[in-house]
Parts: C-alpha cells; sequence; structure tokens
C-alpha cells in the first residue's frame, strides 16, 4: 500500500482538526443563560420564538434566584447572559469587572397573592392573618429579590411579627408558587408574571400588592465577561429588543421600563 506523503498526510490531520471547529461555527455558539425564576413562563415563550427564527443558534438557561446566580458568575460559572430580578446585581457584577457591556433594565416585576384553593382576588394582605392561611409561602429573602420585597410588604402592612411564623420559605419564586400549589401552604405571595402564565391562571386567581409598600422590582440583564465575541448570545440580546418579543413580557404582567 502506498504511503500518503507527508505534506498530504499533515492536510488531511488539519483537515480532522479543522472540521469540527467549521461545523461550530456554522452552527453558532451556545450561549448559555441563567434568568430569575419570575421569568420562568415568560423566558420559555421568548425562547421558542428565539429558536424558531435562529435554528443554528443554540441557547440553554437555567431559573433560579438572583442572588445564588450573582455569586455563581462571581466564583466563575460558564454563563453568559445573566436576566436578574434585581438590577443591583448585574451592577454588582460589572463593579467587579466581571460583564461585558452595559447592565440593560428590561422590566418592573409586580408581586400577587395568589391561591388555588382561596379566591385570592377578594383578599388583601391583612387578610393573611385569618386562622385557615396556616402556612403562607414567599421566596427566600436572604437571596431571592421578591422575598426581600414581600418581607418588605408585610413589614410596611405591620404584618411580619404576627406571620413570620407561619411563613415557608421557596428558593426562588417559582419555587415559592409550587409550595402553594403542592398544598405546603394554602397561599402565597409570588410574581405577577408567574400568575398570569395560562397553567397558573387556570388553577387560581390573584390580588395584586399595592408596590407602595416595597421597594421597586427594578430588573436587568447583562452580558457576563465570557461572552464576548458569543455572536448567539448577541443575537438574543437583539432579539429580546424586538416588539414582538417585548409584546410577550407586557403580556406576562412585566411593566417595560419606559412605562413606568
Amino acid at each position: 500500500m502506498r504511503k500518503m506523503p507527508p505534506a498530504n498526510r499533515l492536510c488531511a490531520l488539519a483537515l480532522l482538526v479543522l472540521m469540527p471547529l467549521a461545523s461550530a461555527v456554522q452552527a453558532g455558539e451556545l450561549a448559555r443563560i441563567v434568568a430569575a425564576a419570575d421569568l420562568r413562563f415568560a423566558m420559555d415563550e421568548l425562547l421558542e420564538q428565539f429558536r424558531a427564527t435562529y435554528p443554528e443558534r443554540p441557547v440553554e438557561v437555567i431559573y433560579g434566584s438572583s442572588g445564588r446566580f450573582r455569586a455563581q458568575i462571581e466564583h466563575g460559572a460558564p454563563f453568559d447572559l445573566f436576566f436578574s430580578a434585581d438590577i443591583a446585581y448585574p451592577h454588582a457584577l460589572q463593579a467587579s469587572g466581571l460583564v461585558h457591556g452595559e447592565v440593560v433594565p428590561y422590566a418592573l416585576g409586580r408581586l400577587v397573592l395568589w391561591s388555588d384553593r382561596e379566591d385570592a382576588s377578594a383578599l388583601s394582605l391583612g387578610d393573611l392573618t385569618d386562622a385557615r392561611f396556616r402556612r403562607i409561602a414567599i421566596a427566600n429573602p436572604r437571596h431571592a429579590p421578591y422575598g426581600a420585597r414581600a418581607q418588605e410588604a408585610l413589614e410596611a402592612s405591620g404584618l411580619w411579627d404576627e406571620l413570620e411564623p407561619r411563613l415557608v420559605y421557596g428558593d426562588n419564586i417559582m419555587h415559592a408558587l409550587q409550595l402553594v400549589q403542592s398544598g405546603a401552604a394554602e397561599i402565597g405571595i409570588v410574581a405577577l408574571a408567574l400568575a398570569k402564565s395560562p397553567v397558573v391562571v387556570a388553577q387560581g386567581d390573584y390580588y395584586l400588592i399595592d408596590d407602595s409598600l416595597h421597594q421597586p422590582l427594578h430588573q436587568g440583564f447583562v452580558l457576563t465577561r465570557r461572552a464576548a465575541g458569543n455572536t448567539t448570545a448577541q443575537a438574543f440580546v437583539d432579539f429580546i429588543g424586538r416588539p414582538e418579543s417585548r409584546e410577550i413580557m407586557q403580556r406576562y404582567g412585566f411593566v417595560l421600563p419606559e412605562e413606568e
């Protein structure tokens, strides 16, 4: 058998090395997104539209607590885009030199009372003192912005000391909702964006909590430092600024920055 000349062998080897790289470029670089749990339903819809528009650009998303994501990014977690329920967390990352570009405000969140056992639309915060509400779910105020604002609202209403023994804490705002759905709590203080999901709307109604009782839930996103040059991450940023994407956010009860 004739041996391949050395030059040809080098060319063949180079092709083997470059072919996967070329495929990766053609397919688009993966963008890893972490998003506050209040975005669960809205972001799922946005991702569905993005993937239909850009099937060659792969994206992954993880939902959870904004405070935990901030800490993970500070410790080098491989995330490209961070959507936070509290814009202070992306700003803190920016101050530490861990972001690429500017922090962008994307929405104002709202809190609601929600239950699948009671007609929450006929309730208010003061009704939580009723004995039938043995367990009340909120997100953990230590690292979940919606939990911190729920605590502020209860304190401003003079209810925190009385209700604190009845509180059960979700790791994030989606978990707080799930505590009510599972029966671990009779009612919860959750995100309007979750309560307006068609699935959740079919289960129960909500009462919109007066936003003067707590600090605003200004929300923002940022590209992390590792996302510099990631064209898929940038494409997603551009996509969520489109009118059709903004309409999805509004449908889930988010107040857009220019509407505040």
